[in-house]
């Protein structure tokens, strides 16, 4: 199947399920006193999002049933341990987690806009979006105990969910590091990006099989699914934050090199002698030329560091596609390893 088609059947996947979970959303974090607090709770949550990650929940809960895809209530959905569980709440729980981060890392970097709005700390205010943060991670935890699974598999369940969240700090804490940092090799870069960015992928498809019994192994293969095209994909960002035109991306071309952010391309560009912190003359996205980025990024192609993340990504994605033989041969099946592809040749 060609990428055009892959992407065509993933985002069809995608859009049936995202359509099910906003409904999911509305009903598991409804509006609440303080009606301000809940008002930022949910705010970003309203935005949109591809919702991709709760998406690959569902998908892995419809693959291990060997079901047929949308075929099940996702609110009592059979486990292979004979047990029935509400996936949704799980993957409601996946959803909120992400949101929680995405308004955390707003408020550390002071980003202006997020999924084409004001950020949760400008539409409001500081105190209110690191408030909205914490009710979004409580939130979550909370949903995770209410999803009728077998009480050990639930609780299993709940410290793989704490044990992402600590990751994704500790992967936040190491991103701040590297920037005070003057040498960062491509190695420690993929630990951050594993951390911050890939383990909550890890989770979405490793809680789906955690609630509804399935072994170890496959537990564990389903996990590294996540991590490896969670990398994939982070990666795949760094690439297109070069190579897309402004106006698709949303943002300007080439903020990472303008902020002075090390991606796997600035880095493996170092180890060739370019001198990354010379590329681009322009402190701000106000003052830089699309002539000053073109003439950047032909040389990070010359020396081959965006070959280099694209190789990258491209093996990251086959291990974990590998990674999914665990699974029934079956629709879903496929689709999670569609996304897998589609996370690495998207132009957005």
């Amino acid at each position: 199947m060609n990428s055009e088609a892959t992407e065509e059947r993933v985002l069809d996947a995608v859009q049936q399920r995202r359509q099910l979970v906003n409904d999911a959303l509305d009903e598991d974090v409804p509006m609440a006193e303080p009606e301000r607090l809940y008002e930022a709770t949910r705010y970003l949550l309203q935005a949109g999002g591809k919702r991709l990650r709760p998406t690959v929940t569902l998908l892995t809960a419809e693959a291990l049933a060997d079901v047929e895809p949308l075929s099940e209530e996702y609110r009592s959905f059979p486990g292979v341990d004979g047990t029935t569980v509400d996936v949704m709440a799980a993957a409601v729980s996946i959803e909120v987690i992400q949101s929680f981060t995405l308004i955390h890392d707003d408020i550390m970097d002071d980003d202006d806009l997020r999924r084409g709005v004001p950020a949760v700390h400008k539409e409001y205010d500081t105190e209110t979006a690191i408030l909205a943060g914490d009710t979004l991670y409580a939130k979550a935890f909370e949903l995770m105990t209410d999803t009728g699974a077998d009480p050990a598999n639930g609780l299993e369940a709940v410290r793989l969910l704490a044990t992402t969240c600590t990751k994704i700090c500790e992967g936040q804490a190491l991103d701040v590091e590297f920037e005070r940092r003057t040498e960062v090799v491509p190695e420690e870069y993929l630990d951050m990006v594993e951390l911050k960015t890939a383990v909550l992928y890890g989770a979405a498809t490793a809680t789906a099989a955690v609630l509804m019994g399935a072994d170890d192994e496959t537990v564990d293969a389903l996990y590294r699914y996540g991590i490896d095209s969670g990398c994939a994909f982070q990666i795949q960002d760094d690439v297109l934050d070069l190579t897309v035109p402004s106006e698709k991306l949303g943002k300007q071309r080439g903020s990472d090199l303008i902020e002075d952010k090390e991606t796997l391309i600035t880095l493996h560009a170092r180890q060739q002698g370019v001198d990354v912190d010379g590329l681009v003359g322009a402190d701000t996205v106000d003052g830089v030329t699309e002539a000053e980025i073109d003439a950047a990024v032909a040389e990070l192609d010359e020396v081959g560091s965006i070959d280099y993340a694209r190789e990258t990504a491209q093996e990251l994605t086959d291990r974990a596609k590998r990674h999914l033989e665990v699974l029934p041969d079956n629709e879903a099946h496929s689709l999670l390893e569609d996304i897998a592809d589609y996370l690495i040749t998207r132009g957005y």
